[in-house]
């Protein structure tokens, strides 16, 4: 499987075709909110929220909450990244293990600007959904609980948001859009074993190791293919 042609850059993915208009943030929003997963999203957040709001006290507790899932959400990213969505199928007691995820994590970086498969599948979103639901009724705090489930909805929703902008033609403008938007394209079109991270650049790969100068790293034949399977 060929990872380039003639309209690809391997740091920046397919170029515009010419005489084809730049895409607008406005028209890339309005394709985003067809799918169902920013609008799932954006009620649990604003629920969440909500009901935060209505219990009213808020704290310095409240704050370390925030600022604490913000300081750590590159390192969850990295982490999901590289264990999960970079799942190899295996065997286990005579059955392959293979998460519906990592399936189509692969199908993603097969054809990394088919919307359907940038953004997560609605079984793994629900369940992630659940999860945190469960980690917030967990808190012995009920105040507590909805500030975590608001901080994590809408750090999901920006995710979202970040992870399908970042692989449509829409150029950044700002430098740290510029950064990100370049960090995860050299995931996709130079070598996916690097620059894990897809909300921010230049965090958690950098303290963990995966961000070498592009450079100094070869295109790798699988980054289309992750599994090398020829298919």
């Amino acid at each position: 499987m060929s990872t380039t042609d003639a309209t690809t850059d391997v740091s920046t993915g397919p170029r515009r075709e010419p005489g084809r208009p730049p895409l607008t943030l406005g028209r890339a929003l309005r394709t985003f909110v067809t799918r169902p997963q920013p609008w799932l999203l954006a009620a649990a957040a604003a629920t969440a929220l909500s009901w935060r709001l209505l219990l009213g006290g808020f704290g310095w507790s409240d704050l370390l909450v925030v600022a604490g899932y913000l300081a750590a959400f590159p390192f969850v990213e990295w982490v999901a990244h590289t264990s999960l969505l970079h799942w190899r199928p295996r065997q286990v007691g005579g059955r392959t293990i293979d998460p519906l995820v990592a399936r189509k994590h692969r199908e993603h970086h097969a054809d990394p600007e088919d919307l359907d498969l940038i953004l997560l599948p609605l079984p793994a979103l629900l369940s992630a959904a659940g999860a945190v639901a469960l980690v917030a009724w967990l808190i012995p705090s009920d105040r507590l609980g909805l500030t975590f489930a608001s901080i994590v909805t809408a750090v999901g929703l920006a995710y979202e948001w970040i992870h399908y902008l970042v692989h449509t033609e829409y150029r950044p403008r700002s430098a740290p859009y510029r950064a990100i938007w370049r960090h995860h394209r050299l995931h996709h079109y130079k070598n996916e074993n690097y620059w894990f991270t897809v909300t921010t650049a230049s965090t958690a790969d950098r303290v963990l190791g995966t961000q070498p100068a592009p450079n100094e790293v070869s295109t790798s034949p699988t980054v289309r293919d992750l599994l090398g399977s020829g298919r």
